[in-house]
């Protein structure tokens, strides 16, 4: 699943009368390139959520027949449901999947998913999130094992901790792909719109919830106007490459 149903505030004024997904990185869109490297890794089935300017979504994917692919649109024009919620207003088209992969839209990564996904049933987690030893805001709180612990927001002074206590735990931070087992979509709050971390921290305190670690790959957030072009500076795609993007900075 690739989470495209963001307004893009950050964004303004590039996302006034285009969606974040339809960003250009150089002369590919940040929903091409995600899609792409999705592709390359062989997967061939997606489900992309819509609401900001939706209909250019649905007629950029027609434009290009789907990229060869079979791809679902989860529209949610009439309601933002926030990541949690989005998830599950899709989960009907995850019916008969063992595992769904879902990587948000604004995230540029070299990250190897075969290794992601290998490593997630190797630990037969309910769910596993890529990481990356980097500067962040909000970091995951993990045990030696990479195992979910806790979240923290140092700038505003909080702390949640699921299981034991701070001692021994370590920072890292959240990469925005991650991999979740079919019986996930069982524990679903009732809540229409949720979010997707609260969900999954509380879920931490008695689920096996695991982290790995996506270093050495690259990362970018193109969430904001800076980082949209410090990509563009910093990245290069090949289409005849199955990785599709590199680093070249």
């Amino acid at each position: 699943m690739i989470l495209a149903a963001g307004i893009g505030t950050r964004l303004k004024p590039l996302t006034d009368n285009c969606p974040k997904a339809l960003l250009n990185i150089g002369e590919f869109s940040l929903l091409e390139i995600v899609i792409r490297r999705l592709a390359g890794a062989g997967i061939n089935n997606l489900v992309i959520n819509v609401h900001h300017f939706s209909e250019q979504i649905i007629d950029f994917l027609r434009l290009n027949n789907n990229f060869g692919l079979e791809i679902s649109i989860s529209d949610e024009t009439g309601e933002l449901l926030d990541t949690g919620g989005a998830i599950k207003k899709a989960s009907t088209f995850f019916e008969g999947e063992e595992n769904i992969l879902v990587h948000n839209i604004d995230i540029l990564t070299n990250l190897n998913f075969g290794n992601l996904i290998a490593f997630h049933q190797e630990k037969k987690a309910l769910l596993t999130m890529a990481v990356k030893d980097r500067p962040t805001t909000r970091s995951l709180l993990v045990d030696a094992s990479g195992r979910l612990c806790g979240w923290e927001y140092p700038e505003k002074k909080l702390c949640f901790i699921t299981r034991d206590n701070r001692k021994g735990l370590k920072t890292t931070a959240f990469s925005g792909i991650y991999i979740f087992s079919s019986s996930l979509l069982e524990k679903f709050p009732d809540e229409t719109a949720f979010g997707f971390i609260p969900w999954i921290l509380d879920l931490a305190a008695t689920e096996k919830i695991m982290t790995w670690d996506q270093s050495p790959a690259f990362w970018y957030e193109a969430g904001r106007t800076e980082s949209v072009a410090h990509a563009a500076k910093c990245l290069e795609f090949d289409l005849n490459d199955p990785d599709f993007i590199r680093e070249i900075h």
